[in-house]
């Protein structure tokens, strides 16, 4: 079964620009390029990579970045707006990379694709090194459990957002921009137990807020809990 990301991948390149969408350019960017910065990484892994994007801000960094995606036409649009960059077929699943190769694997709205999400996070703690970060923004578990209606009108002639089967893992198709996608709803404590029993220890994490933008859309995006930002650290001592 296609999970639609073959389909829409031409209007995902068109629909992110080379800024990205509201929630990455002014939410997300900000606090994920923080934590980059304070960890001093030297080698990193984007997992879900998409067109590059925040390959290329990695890169920026001086950092030095793989990015693997199972779609090919993203990565021929990585490689095409980054000639010298590392980009490469692959899924979260499994990482045809050694234990160890990484100190820093990046997850940046990639977990909410993935269908068997212990395999790939169990493979994105085996090639971190000791010490090693494990950096994931993705949507809360209270947006996902809204797919695939979300808002809707109220009674009051205002609108709200209606959750529902929050404990229910299940996958939903998600639509807007000419995009459609397969988006996997899991409540918060399946993502945690299982870094937990990857052996990682959580070292960070943020619900972040619009830093700037069109007023209409920070209010939005605060009245609802959209993002969060984790950073899991691998045990053991740094090598």
């Amino acid at each position: 079964m296609s999970d639609g990301w073959k389909e829409s991948a031409e209007a995902w390149i068109v629909s992110m620009g080379e800024s990205g969408d509201f929630g990455r350019q002014f939410i997300l960017d900000t606090p994920m390029q923080a934590r980059v910065r304070k960890g001093s990484f030297d080698r990193a892994l984007d997992v879900g990579c998409g067109e590059g994007r925040f390959c290329r801000q990695l890169r920026g960094e001086g950092i030095e970045t793989v990015g693997i995606d199972p779609t090919e036409t993203l990565l021929e649009q990585a490689r095409r707006r980054d000639p010298l960059g590392d980009y490469r077929l692959g899924r979260a699943e499994k990482l045809d990379f050694a234990d160890g190769s990484f100190d820093l694997v990046v997850s940046y709205l990639t977990l909410i694709d993935i269908e068997d999400i212990d395999a790939a996070l169990f493979e994105m703690a085996r090639v971190l090194k000791p010490g090693g970060s494990l950096l994931i923004a993705n949507l809360t578990s209270f947006m996902t459990a809204g797919m695939p209606s979300g808002w809707s009108d109220a009674a009051d002639g205002g609108q709200r957002f209606v959750i529902d089967n929050y404990m229910t893992e299940r996958a939903e198709w998600a639509s807007w921009s000419g995009i459609r996608v397969r988006n996997w709803h899991r409540p918060l404590s399946r993502y945690m137990s299982v870094l937990l029993a990857a052996d990682l220890e959580l070292r960070y994490f943020d619900e972040p807020m619009p830093n700037s933008g069109d007023p209409a859309d920070i209010d939005r995006y605060r009245r609802v809990p959209w993002f969060l930002i984790m950073e899991w650290r691998k045990r053991g001592a740094a090598v």
